[in-house]
């Protein structure tokens, strides 16, 4: 059964950080409404319905926006893709925060979070995106590794939810996803995500 390992679920660093995206994603009311360049990755202004993007270099050595290396992940686009985000951060992150402590799921997300949002921002370009998802595949690359690879830590998580896994990255390549409400898929997100999850497992040992 996949159930997360708390009770006190919605206290814990990984229920809130779900209560933030879904505050956030109500807050840009996905993505429509103009409060979304504040959590965009790149600064932007909304002027005459046109939206003026600021260069990587001006978005955090110009105007020194940080947060925005960060900010993405929390903005969601539509109903399905909070609802399937959020699912995932209530299996994985109790059992992370278990099994390996406080201050590496913190490590982990945060550090896939930026890893994951420069790579998409580099290879996307000027736009708007967000979403919890290149942290939720670090997660499930970081389960991987430290259960099946190092032995060293119990998920108790199907096999197939690994399979799973790696179908999703996959079919996302192919719009698949995009007929099923997900929008436009952050594929390199999701990729990048994946591999710093699982390269944290063996530098954060």
């Amino acid at each position: 059964m996949i159930s997360p390992q708390k009770s006190n679920f919605w206290f814990s660093i990984s229920g809130i950080l779900i209560l933030i995206s879904v505050i956030l994603t109500l807050i840009t009311y996905f993505g429509k409404n103009p409060l979304i360049q504040y959590f965009s990755f790149y600064k932007v202004d909304f002027k005459n319905n046109f939206i003026n993007f600021y260069s990587f270099q001006d978005t955090f050595f110009s105007f020194y926006e940080f947060w925005r290396l960060i900010s993405p992940i929390f903005i969601h686009f539509s109903i399905t893709h909070l609802i399937f985000n959020c699912l995932w951060i209530y299996i994985l992150g109790p059992r992370i925060i278990n099994q390996n402590g406080i201050k590496n799921f913190l490590l982990l997300t945060f550090s896939s979070a930026i890893l994951s949002n420069a790579s998409e921002a580099y290879v996307s370009g000027l736009i708007i995106f967000g979403g919890l998802s290149g942290v939720i595949f670090a997660m499930l690359g970081y389960c991987y590794a430290m259960e099946f690879i190092k032995n060293k830590s119990r998920y108790l998580l199907p096999p197939a939810i690994y399979i799973f896994m790696i179908g999703w990255l996959l079919i996302g390549y192919f719009g698949i996803l995009e007929s099923f409400g997900f929008g436009k898929i952050a594929n390199t997100a999701h990729l990048i995500g994946l591999i710093s999850g699982i390269l944290f497992a063996f530098v954060n040992d």
